[in-house]
């Protein structure tokens, strides 16, 4: 509708149109970002953030009710092993600590363990470091009745090899290590400026199928990137289906020239089902982009080739995704990333960064 209404309009009228609302806009920005009340006042009579408004309380919502009924993953659980580990590597380690947590957090693997759904991994991780925890620190009131619970735990007939029973990543225990273990790897800077350099946002892609193991390939490895308290707050929807793909792209708007071209497509999709409290929102687009680009780093190395799609937070953009993606009414979409094997005779942007004093500034006190 509104493209037949621009057809009709001469585009001197469109062009005056729009800069009069840009005006107004700037009158409108400079009354209300005086001062907060103001600035609340000012949205209360937009929909800039209204889809995000209901994400983050249907995320608290989702966050509670998770609880009751424990599936493959348990949020809380691996917030709280992950503060377990904290305490556990701390200089110096306190007797007691943990008093505050470490209840809900055996009464949690107890709920989950009974539900027999909790992934074997996750399941191990808790065990292996809430048995170090038991090992290591003194009994309080709170700490002694855990204990109680979590020997249960492990008692149940059944629950002690269940809890042992996971694959191990990089063999051993599933819990804190000292750093001297870490293997080093023999990649060198240089090295590592090299693939940087090459992995370029790539428009045009040769017409061949992205095989999905080595999707699930690259993302179990880019799943390696830092993530608050370990939670880990996202998933990516992959699609090579043609046409579902172009209709996906062209939802983001910018991708709108290329779209057609694209053979396949990933959205990053964030969790606020993670977060009990509102004050954590951002935080699946910290953690969503991190992994977003180890995602793309190890798609480059299998010869496969990306490129990030800006997403607007826009209502228009994302009724358009909702009506192909299954989404929660609590996840948001950090981003889309065009994936495919590149046209060896596409066109690349330049795209000149930014260096040195542009990006970095030294605050310490002898610079």
């Amino acid at each position: 509708m509104r493209g037949f209404i621009k057809r009709l309009i001469p585009s001197y009228i469109m062009l005056w149109v729009k800069s009069v609302k840009l005006r107004i806009s700037r009158v409108t920005l400079a009354i209300f970002s005086i001062s907060k009340k103001a600035s609340d006042l000012y949205y209360l009579f937009t929909s800039g953030f209204s889809y995000e408004h209901q994400a983050v309380l249907k995320g608290r919502k989702a966050y509670y009710q998770s609880l009751k009924n424990i599936g493959e993953s348990c949020v809380l659980l691996r917030r709280n092993t992950h503060r377990l580990e904290k305490g556990l590597i701390m200089r110096p380690r306190r007797a007691v600590f943990a008093e505050s947590f470490i209840l809900e957090t055996v009464v949690a693997l107890k709920a989950a363990t009974e539900g027999g759904k909790l992934d074997p991994d996750e399941q191990k991780w808790a065990a292996d470091v809430l048995d170090e925890y038991f090992n290591v620190v003194e009994d309080s009131k709170a700490i002694a009745e855990a204990r109680k619970i979590y020997r249960s735990i492990r008692n149940a007939k059944g629950q002690k090899d269940s809890i042992e029973s996971g694959a191990c990543f990089n063999g051993g225990m599933y819990k804190p290590y000292n750093f001297e273990q870490i293997k080093r790897s023999n990649i060198t800077f240089d090295e590592l400026k090299e693939l940087y350099t090459q992995r370029r946002s790539v428009r045009w892609y040769e017409n061949r199928h992205v095989p999905y193991h080595l999707v699930e390939k690259a993302a179990n490895i880019a799943s390696l990137a830092p993530s608050a308290c370990n939670r880990q707050p996202y998933r990516f929807v992959f699609c090579n289906t043609k046409e579902k793909v172009v209709e996906i792209a062209k939802c983001a708007g910018g991708a709108a020239g290329f779209a057609d071209n694209l053979p396949a497509i990933i959205a990053v999709v964030g969790d606020l089902s993670a977060y009990p409290f509102d004050k954590d929102r951002h935080v699946i687009y910290i953690d969503g982009a991190l992994a977003a680009m180890q995602l793309m780093l190890a798609f480059e190395t299998l010869g496969i080739s990306t490129c990030s799609i800006n997403w607007p937070d826009r209502e228009l953009s994302e009724k358009r995704i909702r009506r192909i993606i299954d989404l929660k009414d609590y996840e948001r979409i950090v981003m889309l990333l065009s994936v495919g094997y590149a046209d060896q005779k596409g066109g690349v942007p330049y795209s000149q960064k930014k260096l040195n004093t542009l990006i970095v500034d030294d605050i310490s006190d002898d610079s």
